[in-house]
């Protein structure tokens, strides 16, 4: 199943996301889940949050795996949203 992990980051949070990016890169290829990903915007263009899609067995699998994300073991997360998710076009 495809889910959506719809990822804010908290205010002031961008030294954080910087500095754990390399972690959260290795951990997305260690865990061979992420069919694709990046990072949302805010108005000045700067990185303030993540979209990723999974492809994972069910919704308490892609939950825990954005547990375990480095971005959200170091904090920077305010919120994550977890939907299963319907490709229809692309």
């Amino acid at each position: 199943m495809r889910v959506a992990l719809i990822c804010k980051d908290k205010p002031n949070k961008l030294q954080v996301r910087k500095d754990t990016r390399a972690a959260h890169l290795a951990y997305i290829e260690a865990t061979g889940m992420v069919e694709m990903a990046g990072p949302l915007l805010d108005d000045s263009g700067e990185m303030a949050g993540s979209l990723i899609v999974l492809d994972a067995p069910d919704l308490e699998t892609a939950q825990s795996w954005a547990k375990d994300d480095p971005y959200n073991k170091a904090g920077l997360f305010a919120d994550i949203a977890v939907s299963e998710w319907n490709k229809v076009i692309g």
